[in-house]
């Protein structure tokens, strides 16, 4: 008997896997009908999974007239913790969606590692001369600058351009020497 059930648990396996397999198809055809995802997905590190989270998350990013609703809509705008004469630490709000900011985290943690112009940045953040950061108050930052780049990718429908983002940034081009 306890074989049977072996058996019939994987063949159940199989066919919910092939289902699953089925219905991630159908998301991606649906997704890729919708405008501005093609140059979302031309991002080196931003993948298929990632902008179908993003768009579950935000719902159409046109939505958005500016970047700065989208970070305050996932809590990576900051705030100070001040009162009287008592001056604060500046920290995140985490007043959003806890889904989305862990979507943008995890995202660019591999931008960090495999893309250029992030790897630079985050280079820079950790190591410049006045208030260096701490790495993971820097990829905190890069998930701004993330949010930024996808908005303005989505928005304007045009392919991600790595030298234009570095050339945009002057401390990182004189850096860079580029």
């Amino acid at each position: 008997m306890a074989q049977r059930e072996i058996a019939t648990n994987i063949k159940r396996y199989k066919m919910l896997k092939e289902e699953l397999h089925a219905l991630e198809k159908q998301l991606e055809d649906l997704v890729l009908t919708l405008p501005g995802i093609a140059e979302m997905l031309t991002v080196p590190g931003v993948g298929m999974v990632t902008v179908i989270e993003l768009y579950s998350e935000l719902g159409d990013i046109k939505n958005f007239e500016n970047p700065r609703q989208i970070l305050k809509y996932a809590g990576l705008n900051l705030r100070e913790s001040s009162s009287g004469k008592h001056k604060g630490q500046i920290r995140i709000t985490k007043r959003g969606r806890a889904k989305l900011r862990a979507l943008l985290f995890r995202t660019v943690m591999p931008l960090v590692r495999h893309n250029r112009a992030f790897k630079a940045l985050h280079q820079y953040y950790t190591t410049r001369q006045e208030n260096p950061l701490r790495k993971k108050q820097s990829l905190i930052v890069l998930c701004g600058k993330l949010v930024r780049v996808l908005h303005t990718v989505g928005q304007k429908q045009c392919p991600f351009d790595e030298e234009r983002m570095i050339r945009d940034i002057p401390h990182l081009s004189l850096a860079l020497g580029a």
